[in-house]
C-alpha cells in the first residue's frame, strides 16, 4: 500500500511551505481520503471519503461547487453519500468507525484494508468509543491529527446536552492508539507547531520514545510505503 499526505494543516493561516496545504490523504493514487483543496482533485481518485464535512476536509462544503467522483461521508449532502457500513471496493475494505470531533457535523475515521496492509485515518477527533476499540486491532500505521500538543488539548461541552466536542492532546492519543499499533504519524498540525517546527519535531518524537511508538512527523507530498514501514 503506497501512502501520499497530500496535507498536513489545521483551520489556520498557513505559515510553512511544506505544511501549506489541507487535509488529504492519497492511497495508491485510487482512494482519496479528505478533499481540503480543490486540487487534489487533479491526481484523479477513484472514490473519495471523508472524515467530516469542515472546510478544511471538504473544500466544497461552503461553495456551490460539484464534484464529479463518488463521496462518502458520515452524512449525505449535495456532493456526498452516506456511508453506513463497511465498502469494498476492488482489493480494498474501508470501515468507518464513529468518532467524537464536532456537535454540528457527524464525523468518523476509516479503518483501510488491503490485503495484509492496515491503515486508519482518524480525522479530527477527541475519542473513539471502547465498543469499537475490538475493530483497531494489529494496525500497521494510524494517522492522526495533531491540533494540540499539550494534554487534554481543546474539548469543550454543550451546556444543554452535555456532549463534548473540539480536538484532544497528543498525549491523550498516543495513549489511546499505543494499544493498536506501533506507528503512528501526525498531521492536521495546529498553531502550536509552527511557533518552532525544529523543536516541535523534537518534541513528537520524544512522545514517541516516552510511550514505547514510532512517531513520524507529516509533511505535505509525503509518500509512504507501507510494507517498507512494517
Amino acid at each position: 500500500m503506497n501512502i501520499q499526505i497530500l496535507g498536513t494543516r489545521g483551520e489556520i493561516k498557513a505559515s510553512a511551505p511544506y505544511h501549506s496545504k489541507h487535509s488529504g490523504l492519497l492511497i495508491d493514487n485510487t482512494l482519496l481520503f479528505d478533499l481540503g483543496e480543490k486540487e487534489f482533485l487533479k491526481y484523479k481518485p477513484k472514490i473519495i471519503f471523508l472524515t467530516h464535512l469542515h472546510p478544511d476536509h471538504a473544500f466544497f462544503i461552503n461553495n456551490n461547487i460539484e464534484v464529479n467522483i463518488p463521496i462518502y461521508a458520515p452524512e449525505k449532502t449535495k456532493n456526498t453519500k452516506k456511508i453506513r457500513r463497511e465498502i469494498k471496493y476492488k482489493e480494498y475494505k474501508i470501515k468507518p468507525i464513529p468518532t467524537h470531533h464536532s456537535k454540528k457535523v457527524k464525523s468518523q475515521s476509516y479503518l483501510i484494508q488491503k490485503k495484509d496492509n492496515k491503515i486508519l485515518y482518524t480525522g479530527d477527533m477527541i475519542w473513539i468509543n471502547k465498543e469499537h476499540h475490538k475493530l483497531l486491532k494489529n494496525i500497521d500505521l494510524i494517522i492522526t491529527e495533531a491540533s494540540f500538543f499539550r494534554k487534554g488539548g481543546m474539548i469543550r461541552r454543550d451546556k444543554k446536552t452535555k456532549e463534548i466536542y473540539g480536538h484532544n492532546g497528543m498525549p491523550d492519543l498516543v495513549n489511546l492508539f499505543k494499544k493498536f499499533t506501533n506507528n503512528i504519524l501526525f498531521i492536521h498540525f495546529g498553531s502550536w507547531f509552527y511557533k518552532n517546527t525544529q523543536e516541535s519535531r523534537k518534541k513528537i518524537k520524544q512522545l514517541g520514545k516516552e510511550n514505547n511508538v514510532n512517531t513520524y512527523i507529516g509533511y505535505d507530498n509525503l509518500k509512504i510505503n507501507l510494507n517498507k514501514l512494517k
